[in-house]
């Protein structure tokens, strides 16, 4: 399938998004007016102050509680269709319906898909710190380069800012290991085609950007003369529109980049093998990285593994199966160095294992 295809197919999850962003602007206007009405009462400047950071306070624990209760339940459950789509050729007739079974099911708790995510984020990020120690160097030297340094940095952020969703699609097309372990395979799997995935996000960081100033524009344009008609508080028409403006980013920008950032990375992980020692590499450059592969070496694989189709095999017709050793490469849990078979230290920290 397309990227225009999923997106299309997928665009439920934007309109719900966008319900929920509306929602919040609601809810911040109201809190706005009780605020500002109290410091009315009061006919204090002080008071209004006091009453705005209130306000702030009030609308970022609104904020928390929409992304962390619901919130996390569309952005997972359209990252869970967006991996099904691009395995399988194919949407699930109710999209959201489905992404939220498959969440549930593969995180149980929205405590769970946080945590992980927390770990992937973190992980991520080490690239960002990494490449920006590189341009840096290269452009140290480079008279007025600050400028060019602060644009890369920028594009950095916002392309990598969803990287933590592909290697989360990755847990979703891998149900077989617990998601620990599939979020770590995909955080390899990204580093290891790092040129070739941020090339493509160079393409779509622009759309960004122009899409988000675009829609600022309008939003200051509209709010700003329906304030202005009503004789209302200019401010507060800058501050709805800053709000209008990124919740149309999140519901449908924001959507669109994912499933093009998803797009280019599930067509890379079908040929990705790793061979070299990625894990140890990370897990020596990144604390977030080396814990999330701990947890993915420690925790239980999940007990729905199998639910993947398989061909059914008589009991019969099964031939005893021999001994052998097994040949799949072991990590150190604690610094994350390839294990020599056999062994019973890490040859690289001493520390023991099983």
């Amino acid at each position: 399938m397309t990227a225009k295809e999923v997106f299309s197919k997928t665009l439920q999850f934007g309109w719900i998004k966008l319900g929920l962003g509306l929602l919040n602007i609601v809810i911040a206007v109201v809190l706005f007016a009780i605020m500002m009405g109290i410091a009315v009462l009061f006919d204090s400047g002080g008071v209004g102050a006091i009453m705005f950071f209130i306000w702030l306070g009030l609308i970022g624990v609104v904020n928390f509680f929409l992304n962390h209760y619901i919130g996390y339940l569309v952005k997972a459950g359209h990252v869970a269709v967006i991996a099904t789509a691009f395995q399988t050729g194919q949407v699930p007739a109710n999209p959201f319906e489905t992404g939220k079974a498959m969440v549930k099911e593969r995180f149980g708790t929205s405590n769970v898909y946080f945590a992980l995510d927390k770990l992937v984020a973190g992980s991520v990020k080490q690239l960002q710190r990494t490449l920006g120690r590189i341009t840096d160097g290269l452009l140290g030297a480079v008279p007025g380069a600050d400028g060019l340094k602060s644009l890369m940095n920028m594009f950095l952020d916002i392309s990598l800012g969803y990287v933590d969703e592909c290697c989360l699609g990755y847990t979703f097309s891998h149900p077989e290991q617990n998601a620990y372990k599939s979020a770590a395979d995909g955080v390899v799997v990204y580093f290891q085609n790092w040129k070739t995935l941020l090339k493509d996000a160079a393409k779509t960081t622009g759309v960004v950007i122009l899409s988000f100033v675009v829609v600022a524009l309008v939003a200051f344009v509209l709010f700003g003369g329906l304030f202005r008609l009503f004789g209302w508080s200019g401010f507060m028409a800058f501050i709805i529109s800053l709000l209008f403006a990124y919740t149309v980013k999140y519901a449908f920008i924001d959507s669109w980049i994912l499933v093009k950032m998803m797009s280019s990375y599930m067509q890379v992980v079908p040929t990705t093998q790793i061979t070299f020692d990625l894990y140890g590499k990370l897990s020596n450059l990144s604390k977030k990285f080396r814990e999330l592969f701990n947890k993915g070496t420690s925790e239980p694989q999940p007990a729905y593994a199998g639910q993947q189709p398989t061909t059914e095999i008589p009991q019969a017709a099964v031939p005893s199966p021999e001994p052998a050793v097994s040949t799949t490469p072991r990590f150190c849990p604690s610094c994350g160095k390839a294990l020599e078979p056999g062994k019973v230290f890490c040859g690289n920290c001493g520390a023991r294992f099983g």
